[in-house]
Parts: structure tokens; sequence; C-alpha cells
């Protein structure tokens, strides 16, 4: 079965600013107790196996150890509700790592999975801004860095990441961040992001 997806992505962790996770390629434990991200992605373009999966929008939560390699994560995935069936299936064995790709890295770490909602999602990118709505259990913007006293200059990136979305990502940070879904309520808020642009084939 071949695959293809293009778009946008963005996250939110509970980490201070940078997460080490991200530039230790997982290696390094995170900033608190527990390490809990949502990760965004909204697919611009693309087909699953000759069905149109464009315009649709897909969010991974995960609840990790500090240490992420260590695996038993726990993960639940957003399903946009604008998906028919067969879009849904198709997407979701392309985030389950089913499919293979880059989510397929991710599978084997995770311990617990907390089930699929179907939730109408709101997603934009604004510049430097990106948001996301979930329904009424996840509400998201997180804001590209710019240092202050260069604020016409370049938004700073990390670069040669072991990411699943992209090696380049933005430093970012939440502007507002609250998530209660599957079991679990946090706020993110002021902590760590990062977005870039994603492009998956398999």
């Amino acid at each position: 079965m071949a695959w293809q997806l293009q778009g946008t992505y963005f996250e939110n962790c509970s980490c201070d600013m940078v997460c080490p996770c991200t530039t230790s390629g997982l290696s390094m434990p995170a900033d608190y107790e527990r390490c809990r991200v949502v990760l965004a992605f909204n697919v611009r373009s693309g087909t699953v196996d000759d069905v149109d999966v464009s315009g649709l929008t897909v969010a991974v939560l995960a609840d990790t150890p500090p240490l992420m390699s260590d695996g038993n994560w726990r993960v639940g995935v957003f399903m946009d509700a604008a998906a028919s069936q067969e879009q849904a299936e198709k997407l979701g064995a392309v985030f389950s790592g089913q499919l293979g790709g880059p989510m397929a890295m991710l599978a084997p770490l995770i311990g617990e999975n907390l089930g699929v909602e179907t939730v109408p999602i709101d997603y934009a990118d604004d510049g430097r801004r990106h948001r996301i709505k979930i329904g009424e259990a996840v509400d998201i913007e997180i804001e590209d860095f710019v240092p202050p006293l260069n604020p016409e200059g370049e938004v700073s990136k990390l670069t040669g990441m072991f990411h699943p979305a992209n090696s380049t990502l933005t430093i970012a940070r939440a502007t507002a961040s609250k998530v209660n879904a599957f079991g679990l309520q946090f706020d993110n808020s002021g902590k760590n992001g990062h977005s870039a642009p994603f492009s998956w084939a398999a």
C-alpha cells in the first residue's frame, strides 16, 4: 500500500524551552516527572492507498516517562470529525505506524493505547502562530520564537534533529495550552513548542 502526506505540524509539551527530549534524540530526560505532549498534523495534501485525505487533521497525545526512550508511552489519537470512515481508517493506519513511515519508529515505545476520539478539529497556521482546537478537549496555541533583541530577525530553529516530523524544527513557546482528554488534564502554557512542515511517504 503506497501513501504520501504533506502538510504542517506543531507540538506543545510540558518541558521548558527547549525540550531536552527532542535535542537529544530521546536520550535525555524531560524537565519534569512526566512528558505530556500533543503533536498536531494538518494534511494539506495526501493519499493513502488512493484515498484522498487532503485537508484533514490528526493529533496525537502522549504521556511518557521522563526518559522517552524507556518506552511505556500512553498514547491517544484525535481523529478529525470531517474524515469519512474510510479516510479515518487510512489515516489511523499511517499514524499508528502500521503502514511504515516516520510514525513506525515510535510504535515500539508505546505501552498503552488510550484509544481514538473522533472530534471536530480546527487547525490554523498564521505566520509565527499555530493553533489547534479539538472539540472541548484541547486548545493550544504556540508562537515561533524570535530573539527579543532582534524582533525583525529570523525564527530560531533546531537542525539535525531525530524527529518524526522534520529534521529542522522551529523553537517556540505556548501562549495558551489546555488539555482534558483520555483521563489526563494539564496546562502547558508557557512551555516548549516546535513547528515545521512535514512530508511523508512509504
